[in-house]
């Protein structure tokens, strides 16, 4: 794999990319550092309808095994992930694309073993995004030493407040027309002494954190292929922002081997 920015031009390897280079930059003592990751298509595509129902997920044609596990090296930097009440329904329909990371998997053995060399816990903890409490959480994501919170701009029936507590599960309601505000999800993870969230959730949440200029950076890997189709979504869904939010190239690698030989560029976006 090629480092292309910063130069020099220099042959690196994937295993340790994201995880030994330092996230944050003069690491701030008292602030959240907010982190987002996409994988796409040349034409913008992360997600496309799938048959037999048309439900949106991230494509076979784009999704690849050395993106994956960058995206894992992403999670082992983090205190808490930033997820969503979708993600929970598509899991339960067993159309998720995977488990919340750290994954299980002994490829992913150097990373949990990073996160206790620096002091963190052997999984991120997890926040969702949700407008309701209508999803089941799987017992393996309870089994796993996380603390979990849900975060609704809605009044939730208590019953199902006091079922999730009943579970180790809290539940923190917003004021709002039924959605939250990014500042106000930064700022509650920030009391909660969250110092570094990762965004895996999809492009309306991305919306919400960046359009309150709460995203510090995004990385991006670009698969070499053109999809298509009408059904699809791109990294950002939302209403039109008041001004454009301006980011700045910190690097860039080119990966001929994957997927298939199409290549692809992993980049990181910094906020100016």
């Amino acid at each position: 794999m090629l480092r292309l920015y910063p130069q020099p031009v220099a042959t690196v390897p994937l295993k340790g990319l994201y995880l030994d280079a330092p996230l944050v930059p003069n690491e701030p003592a008292e602030r959240l550092f907010v982190y987002g990751n996409f994988v796409m298509s040349l034409d913008g595509r992360i997600a496309i309808a799938q048959p037999p129902n048309a439900h949106q997920t991230v494509p076979s044609t784009t999704a690849n095994p050395r993106d994956w596990r960058l995206f894992q090296e992403l999670a082992g930097h983090a205190d808490v992930l930033i997820s969503s009440g979708r993600y929970l329904r598509d899991l339960a329909a067993g159309q998720a694309q995977d488990s919340l990371p750290i994954g299980s998997a002994g490829a992913f053995a150097d990373i949990r073993r990073w996160r206790r060399r620096n002091g963190l816990a052997a999984q991120p903890d997890v926040v969702f995004l949700s407008e309701d409490l209508d999803f089941p959480l799987p017992k393996a994501l309870l089994q796993e030493g996380r603390t979990i919170s849900i975060f609704t701009a809605n009044t939730p029936p208590r019953e199902q407040i006091a079922e999730l507590a009943a579970q180790g599960v809290s539940v923190e309601r917003f004021v709002g027309n039924g959605r939250i505000d990014g500042k106000d999800i930064v700022a509650r993870l920030t009391a909660l002494g969250y110092r570094r969230a990762y965004c895996v959730a999809g492009p309306q949440v991305l919306h919400t954190l960046a359009s309150a200029g709460c995203l510090d950076t995004l990385f991006l890997t670009t698969v070499h292929r053109l999809l298509g189709g009408s059904d699809f979504s791109t990294i950002m869904q939302g209403a039109l922002l008041d001004a454009p939010l301006d980011y700045r190239l910190r690097w860039l690698y080119y990966d001929a081997a994957s997927p298939a030989g199409a290549g692809q560029m992993f980049a990181r976006y910094d906020c100016r």
